[in-house]
């Protein structure tokens, strides 16, 4: 990608929470692609990463945004005003909003990344505050960008069914993997792994991600409990990543049986993702629907076997290399069961997904950015 004419674009990665979840891997991950182009990129981020993205970009331009940034109401306050005013300074062409947001006049195009709509498809997974916002700003950034970024073909799709989305607008960039990041481990990265969570040589399934209801982690707890209660060894349930707002995963762990081991243990080490994705026997992600689903395709490029459901975006990212399930505890519990009785597909699971992970790349999904970003400025 080195050499590649950019269009003058302010990237606004104001919006990139500390955890590095979802919208940081995004960001990060894009940006590292874009590294390879010299010129054309002013970066905004909040001053606790304007070291990461001068080490992460170190052609580019790095300013640093207001400290109230780091507090959402402000930031969005200044993402209306100082945004703009920071566009005209650097003489941009183009200004990138990478989370669902865009400043609402601006001197110069602006596109936005819309990652999905399960705002609108799922409304009672979400706080109501939340759901609310998050659907209003989806339908002013249609109205207003120029471009909109989605990460699948069924989030673009969802937009235009749904809210009448313009199909001549909306460009759609897969996610990527980093495969320095995430790589089927060691076996001393999986032993470190389980040391660390106290598991010692012990089996376990693995979960990473937000609790949120829309994760349906509560019936992910119940169909494993269904899967392994009656085994001689039953391997253990590890539900890793921030905590969110199910109030039903409480109600669910409290009716796991004594002898069954689950593990909550927040956030890991990032450097510990490959051990625990790929030391699980099964990594379980039975979500309701995602717009692209970024911890399946992870999990796959560590080699484990994934067990998800065929909903929106899932079958983009796992195609033919992920088992597939329903949302019910009993479907979950069922396929579950089948996997951990069968080594061999587990095997060739691990082997499928780790070779079709491969297709996913930063670097495509940053040619399609700069495909729309020129779109953006005709």
């Amino acid at each position: 990608m080195t050499g590649v004419e950019l269009p003058r674009v302010l990237f606004d990665a104001t919006s990139v929470p500390a955890d590095r979840g979802g919208v940081g891997r995004y960001v990060d991950g894009l940006l590292r692609a874009l590294s390879g182009v010299h010129d054309g990129l002013t970066v905004v981020c909040q001053r606790t990463d304007a070291e990461r993205y001068a080490r992460l970009m170190p052609h580019a331009e790095i300013v640093t945004g207001p400290a109230a940034v780091s507090h959402r109401p402000a930031r969005l306050a200044w993402e209306q005003t100082g945004l703009p005013l920071l566009a005209q300074q650097h003489n941009a062409q183009v200004i990138h909003s990478p989370f669902y947001t865009c400043p609402l006049r601006a001197s110069c195009p602006v596109t936005v990344t819309v990652h999905d709509a399960t705002f609108f498809t799922e409304p009672d997974h979400y706080e109501k505050a939340r759901g609310t916002f998050f659907r209003s700003a989806i339908k002013t950034s249609l109205r207003r960008a120029a471009r909109v970024i989605v990460p699948s073909k069924a989030t673009r799709d969802e937009l235009i069914r749904l809210l009448d989305a313009d199909p001549t607008r909306v460009d759609v960039a897969y996610h990527g993997v980093e495969p320095e990041a995430f790589h089927p481990p060691s076996e001393d990265e999986k032993a470190r792994v389980r040391a660390r969570l106290g598991l010692a040589d012990h089996d376990y399934v693995a979960f990473l991600g937000a609790k949120e209801p829309r994760k349906n982690v509560p019936e992910l707890i119940r169909g494993w409990v269904r899967a392994v209660a009656g085994r001689e060894d039953p391997p253990a349930l590890v539900l890793a990543g921030g905590n969110g707002h199910d109030d039903e995963i409480d109600k669910a762990v409290a009716e796991v049986p004594g002898h069954l081991r689950l593990l909550r243990p927040g956030y890991l080490r990032y450097a510990d993702l490959p051990g625990y994705l790929g030391g699980a026997l099964v990594a379980a992600y039975p979500s309701h629907g995602e717009g692209f689903g970024l911890p399946v395709l992870e999990a796959m490029a560590c080699g484990a076997p994934v067990l998800t459901t065929p909903r929106l975006s899932l079958p983009e990212v796992g195609g033919d290399a992920v088992a597939y399930t329903g949302e019910s505890a009993a479907e979950i519990g069922r396929d579950l069961a089948a996997l951990l009785d069968d080594d061999a597909r587990r095997a060739d699971l691990g082997r499928r997904g780790y070779e079709r992970s491969r297709e996913f790349t930063w670097d495509q999904s940053a040619d399609v950015h700069i495909a729309a970003w020129r779109r953006a400025i005709g």
